[in-house]
This record gives C-alpha cells, structure tokens and sequence, in this order.
C-alpha cells in the first residue's frame, strides 16, 4: 500500500523564498515544506550582504533601476525589475513587522550600505549576518503556524506529472500538470509521494557544481534538475556569478568576504600591494561583480600568484568589527585579524542568474508548479546580478507566488492519483567511492572549463566529460538502489551539462559570460535569452 502525503502546497526548500511562501499560504491551507537538510540550512542563511531598497531621500526607484539595468547588460526584462524594486520598501517593511531587527544609525532610521555597482547608499543590513536574522526570524514564524508541516532532511527527487502518475497520458506536454513531487525520506532512504495541489520551488543554487563556491553543500541545483526533466523550460544557465572575494584557506575555503567590505572602504592589491582594479573599470573596486572577479582572475593568471589581497586596515579598527561582526570573529579563528592584516581572496561560484522560466508571478510552463528565489529566472538579474538584488527579488516572487498557488489550487483536481516509485530490482552501491569520485570529477571540470573566462575548445572538452559521467549515473540509476549522494549526482551533472550547453550556445561576450573566442558583446544577434527543454532544441 502506498504511504501518501497529500497537502494544498508543497513548499520545496526552506530559503527565504521558501519559508515566506509557506507563511503567508499557510493562512489558506496546509502547508508541507520538505527541506533537504534542517531548516537554517540555506544559501539565504549565508547571505552576508543585505537587501537593496530605496529609503535614502539623496536616492530613488529610477537610480535602483537604472543600476540594475546596468549591471544586466541588455537582458534585464525592464517590468519585472521596476515592480521588484518599487515594492522592495514595502517588502522591508513587513520583514520588518516579522521581526527582523536591521541595523539603524545613531538617529534611529535604517543604516544603509553601499556595494558595488550601486550609485546611492540603499543596502538595508543587519550588520553582515542580514540571511541568517532573516532566515532565524521567519524559521520561528513558521514553526509557530499550525497548518506547516516541516519535512527536514527529506530530498525531492523527481516532481510527479499527471501523464506519469496514472492519469491520461497527453500527446502535448503543454497540457501536463505537477502533482507533488517523490520525496526521499531518511532513515531507509524510501521514495514516497507527497501530493499537492500547487508546488512551490525554491530549492536554491548550483554553486557545487564548481570546485571552489561560497555555497553550502546543498547547492546541488536539485531544482533545476527537476523541473528540466519534468519539461519546464530553462534560461541563461551561462550566466554564473562568481563572487571576486572568497576567502583563500585550506581549511575555510568557501567562506565569503562580504562585497560590503568594498562598499565600506575596503581595497584589492596583488601581493606586492599594487592596486589594479581601475585598469580594467573607472569604478575600480566598485565596478559590478563580474567585472572584479575577471580583473582578478587576468592579475592571478598574468601575475602566477594563488590570491590577492583585500585590505581593511586602513580603515578604524572598531568601526569594522561593529560593521563586520561575523567577519572578523570568523577571520579571527582562523588567525586573521581583518583590522590589522589584509586578507588573502579568490573568485568562487556564487550564483545562478539563469533557471526555471517564469513570468512575474511565479509561474513555470508546468500547471500547478511554480517557482522563486535564485532556482527560478524571472527577467530581474539579466547576464549579471545587481549585489544584494537577490533577497529582494526572492521574497517578492514569494509573495506574487502566493496569489497565483491559491488561483492554481482552485483549478486543482480534488482527485489525486496514487503514483508510486519504481525501484525496480536495484540494488545497494557496492563502492561508493566512485559516486565521489564522479562527483570531484564534475566540480574540477566545471571549474577548469567553465569558470570565469571560456574558449570554445574548454568548453567542447567539459560537454565531452560530463556527458560521459551522466551516461555512467543513468546506468547508476537503473542498477542501483538510491542514495541522497547518488540523487544530487545526477542532478549536478545535469546542471554542468545544460550549464555547458548555454555556453557554447552564446557565441558572445555578456555580463559573467566571457568567451576569449568571442570578446564582444552582440547587440543584433544576441540579445536575447538562451532557452533549452528537453522537448525542444537549445534555442
């Protein structure tokens, strides 16, 4: 007999895009929210930066937009960035009334940061810590609410479709409808399905398909994977924002240096202490994200030094650890004193631009699925994310989300099927150590072929290897019995793979994407998002 778990919405992920959804639709019916790890666990709770938003009366909404603008190089959708960034007060507000408790100046108004490619001072923060009070506070909002059932160390593996769930099976893959997803439970690791009217993605990033990133270990792009195999178009995967400054350690080498730091004064130099940034943008370490990262990466390959140097101490003592209170208690640790001493950094995979095609009210191609936060491509970030763009976007796509799950669960079947997982006669894995070894050899590619500068020749080389690790997992997955190890393998190869096609797809340079065989930026013929499915050709 098949165990199912039915709700009005399944909430996939427990990032801010996540656990805001799941309150406000909580007050309309239940909610389970299956979170792979527990729920503080998330790239939200990492985010050190804070939320862009125009309270400074010296700024306005047309600046915020005209900066993000920028910074998207031509592929920002022009309405999907005016209505998040003339929502973000109202938006800070009522994070506000959750209790988030953002910093404020001396005078008791909001403190506001300034990051670089930003004109005006608009960053609302909590210090460096803004993800985790965010996360803390609506991780205790929802824990609160009766009608949320939280599902932690549960993966989803597969969204379950009408056509593949004993329903009538349509001819026209536009007319199938998401169902709930199969969700892997721990203990036995049993595939069971959870049944929903309306399913909510908000799973999160890819940064693990790369070597170095200053994502946690969840970043598996798991929603990506899914809704791509489920038919849900993607778009401009190409575009992977590498933050300029991760910590450069052997033992903490995903820790991120906020882009505050250079906001507040902070300066990049190579190890002898020459400033070089201005010759590659005017707004030298303020320039946008993109532009840092490849200047930094040209000085380490012309110079053959493993890092720069970010400094701070120059600037007074106390006002950095009051600013940068986790920075530096963290730098500590590890024997960097910030105020005293530059800290040695690298670029590393920090975000996805691209993902699951949605309009400006959450919803994928697929009926009953939609999508919010850095899994989802809405039109906001373009070919290169604005710094602190992000929780903005994500918890105002949460919000229009919960409008458009309540008209989609109207239309819902009362109905649900009973669709079950085929294990078939799999087995267990005998040696595990060569899922790792597949899993190393994916990251180390991506990073050697795909990182921040590209050739056509790299990038025919890294579709070449990973194709040929995913035929090696599609074998894995007829044999073998399945492990959340063995789940976020094939999704990360997946990802690296459909990664690699947008790449060699845009034959251009733009935002994070630069090619050395195709230095400039096309206007005429590549302005234009790159789209794939597996019911259609890359377009």
């Amino acid at each position: 007999m098949v165990q199912l778990n039915r709700s009005d919405f399944l909430v996939i992920g427990s990032g801010i895009a996540g656990l805001y959804a799941a309150i406000r639709l909580a007050d309309h019916g239940d909610v389970t929210v299956v979170t792979k790890r527990s729920l503080m666990e998330s790239n939200t709770n990492l985010a050190q930066g804070g939320i862009a938003s125009v309270f400074a009366k010296t700024d306005s909404f047309e600046s915020h937009v005209e900066d993000t603008l920028h910074a998207g190089a031509g592929l920002c959708r022009p309405e999907i960035v005016n209505a998040v960034v003339r929502e973000g007060p109202k938006l800070v507000r009522e994070l506000i009334e959750f209790g988030v408790g953002f910093t404020r100046n001396v005078e008791g108004e909001l403190a506001l940061g300034r990051e670089g490619g930003h004109s005006a001072r608009r960053i609302v923060h909590t210090h460096d810590l803004t993800g985790r009070e965010i996360e803390r506070v609506l991780v205790e909002v929802a824990t609160a609410h009766p009608a949320i059932r939280f599902c932690e160390n549960h993966l989803a593996v597969d969204l379950i479709l009408r056509s593949r769930a004993g329903g009538e099976v349509d001819t026209d893959p536009s007319m199938d409808r998401c169902l709930g997803a199969f969700v892997m439970e721990p203990g036995d690791n049993a595939i069971r399905p959870y049944l929903a009217k309306v399913t909510l993605l908000s799973t999160g990033g890819t940064g693990k398909a790369y070597l170095y990133t200053s994502n946690p270990d969840i970043a598996t792009g798991d929603g990506l994977a899914m809704a791509y195999r489920a038919g849900a178009r993607l778009a401009n995967l190409e575009f992977v924002q590498f933050h300029p400054t991760c910590l450069y350690h052997s033992v903490a080498r995903s820790f991120l240096i906020s882009e505050a730091a250079r906001g507040e004064g902070g300066r990049l130099t190579t190890i002898d202490g020459t400033s070089f940034t201005e010759q590659y943008d005017p707004r030298g370490d303020l320039a946008p994200r993109d532009i840092v990262a490849r200047a930094i990466d040209a000085e380490l390959k012309h110079r053959g030094d493993p890092y720069v140097l970010l400094h701070m101490e120059h600037l007074a003592a106390d006002e950095v650890r009051r600013r940068f209170p986790q920075i530096h208690e963290r730098l500590m640790t590890l024997g960097i004193d910030i105020t005293r001493e530059p800290v040695p950094v690298v670029p590393a995979a920090h975000y996805m631009c691209g993902g699951v095609v949605t309009d400006m009210n959450a919803r994928t191609d697929l009926p009953g699925l939609l999508a919010a936060g850095e899994v989802a491509h809405t039109g906001m970030h373009g070919a290169n994310r604005l710094a602190s763009n992000s929780l903005l976007e994500a918890v105002i796509l949460a919000r229009r989300a919960v409008d458009e799950a309540l008209l989609q669960g109207k239309e819902a079947d009362a109905a649900m099927l009973e669709p079950e997982w085929d294990a078939a006669d799999a087995v267990g894995v005998r040696d595990a150590i060569i899922l790792e070894h597949d899993w190393n050899h994916v990251r180390t590619v991506m990073w050697d072929y795909v990182g921040i500068v590209r050739t056509n020749e790299r990038l025919q080389m890294a579709a070449s290897r990973i194709r040929t690790v995913r035929r090696t997992i599609v074998d894995y997955f007829r044999r073998y019995l399945l492990t959340p190890d063995l789940v976020e393998l094939r999704n990360i190869a997946l990802v690296a793979d459909l990664i690699v096609r947008c790449a060699i797809a845009r034959r251009e340079s733009r935002g994070l994407h630069y090619t050395a065989d195709y230095p400039e930026r096309d206007d005429r013929s590549w302005k234009r998002d790159t789209i794939l499915s597996k019911h259609m050709e890359l377009e």
